[in-house]
């Protein structure tokens, strides 16, 4: 079939436009990135945790023997004087994690009230290396300080830090939002469709464990911050990694409730905070969500 020559040149003008002008690339976190640091169960433990930093390689080996995939490790906080906390010993955690087969994941606390210093904080855990030349597998944001108002302001500051720190850390490397639990307050403003362009996965805070009891309610309150994810997101797909709450609040049915109830709405982990508040019954617990 011949074609007429006025759709001939209307072809071929839209085609050079084409080649001079390609279609934006999609958002770095739309790349395809691997978050096995975020499947299964993890551990948290933080830069108050005096006896972990004593001893990484012990608290690695008991982590794993617990059942655990990952040690989520504090590298620093907004408060800290220096842009990693104890970087010596850091050396060893990621060493001793991965001794240990485990994930481990760098986490940073920020108040976004200082961006060049919240940053610069983020991306030296990213880039920081041990004395063996091994690094951390994953980084997360712990988005949920609320020193800067009002909250417009608050998240437009957030998204920027997000924006910022995607764009150090690359395309490919997995970058983890650990958000606040649907009743922390935040003027029902958290700006979850925002951040998914930059993060790959989310990491609710469900902190539920100081307002109610009952494996019920570990159901309901996993169900309620699942939900107001995916809402926020418009994405039913978005992955989430759960961290149930406080450790020492919850019972071994609430943990078990929790683990199967993340299961069963499709989270891709689990965890409880932290690792040094968890009981002997609390990593059989969390079992469930393998179960």
């Amino acid at each position: 079939m011949s074609i007429p020559s006025t759709r001939f040149r209307l072809v071929a003008t839209m085609v050079a436009a084409a080649l001079a002008f390609p279609p934006l690339a999609p958002p770095a976190a739309a790349a395809k990135v691997k978050l096995g640091s975020y499947r299964g169960v993890g551990a948290w433990v933080d830069i108050f945790d005096d006896a972990g930093w004593a001893d990484p390689e012990g608290t690695a080996a008991a982590i794993a023997a617990a059942g655990a995939r990952t040690l989520f490790l504090e590298t620093c906080n907004y408060k800290c004087k220096n842009d990693l906390f104890r970087p010596q010993i850091m050396s060893r955690w990621i060493d001793a994690a991965h001794a240990n087969g485990l994930k481990i994941v760098a986490w940073y606390l920020p108040d976004f009230d200082n961006l060049h210093r919240d940053r610069k904080r983020s991306v030296a855990a990213i880039r920081f290396e041990s004395a063996t030349g091994q690094t951390f597998d994953s980084f997360a944001l712990d988005i949920e300080a609320r020193v800067v108002n009002p909250v417009e302001r608050r998240n437009r500051l957030i998204v920027e830090l997000s924006k910022r720190i995607r764009k150090a850390a690359g395309a490919r490397y997995p970058l983890g939002a650990i958000t606040p639990p649907w009743f922390y307050e935040w003027g029902g403003q958290f700006p979850y469709a925002a951040l998914d362009r930059w993060y790959d996965v989310f990491v609710p805070m469900i902190y539920f464990g100081g307002r109610s009891s009952g494996a019920k309610a570990a159901r309901r309150h996993l169900a309620r911050n699942v939900e107001q994810i995916v809402d926020g997101t418009g994405d039913p797909r978005t992955r989430i990694h759960a961290i149930g709450g406080i450790a020492d609040e919850l019972n071994r049915k609430e943990v078990r409730a929790f683990a199967a109830a993340a299961r069963n709405r499709g989270a891709i982990g689990v965890s409880l905070y932290d690792h040094f508040t968890s009981g002997p019954e609390d990593y059989p617990a969390l079992a469930a969500f393998r179960s």
